[in-house]
């Protein structure tokens, strides 16, 4: 749709089965907007939603964190790659 304020929408929905069976059918929605903000930029982003990331928009507006630092990057894959807790409970005898 367009309104007289010149904010534009559109959106599409289709079903796909969940990946918890419990859950069933779940639509995945997939759509735009955009819009002039008050100091006359405009305004486009693009979005997905479904059960597996939620909302996920896209838009040049949209900020983006730092890249993560070498040295805390070279612990999170570490910690990442040690056994879980519960892994190393059930090895001990």
């Amino acid at each position: 749709y367009e309104a007289e304020n010149g904010i534009k929408a559109q959106e599409k929905g289709t079903l796909k089965k969940s990946n918890a069976p419990e859950d069933g059918d779940v639509i995945v929605a997939q759509g735009s907007y955009s819009y002039t903000d008050p100091e006359g930029n405009q305004i486009s982003l693009t979005y997905v939603a479904d059960d597996e990331g939620g909302f996920q928009p896209q838009g040049a507006h949209i900020p983006t964190p730092p890249p993560i630092p070498p040295n805390i990057q070279r612990a999170l894959d570490w910690i990442a790659s040690q056994p879980s807790t519960t892994e190393r409970a059930g090895k001990r005898k």
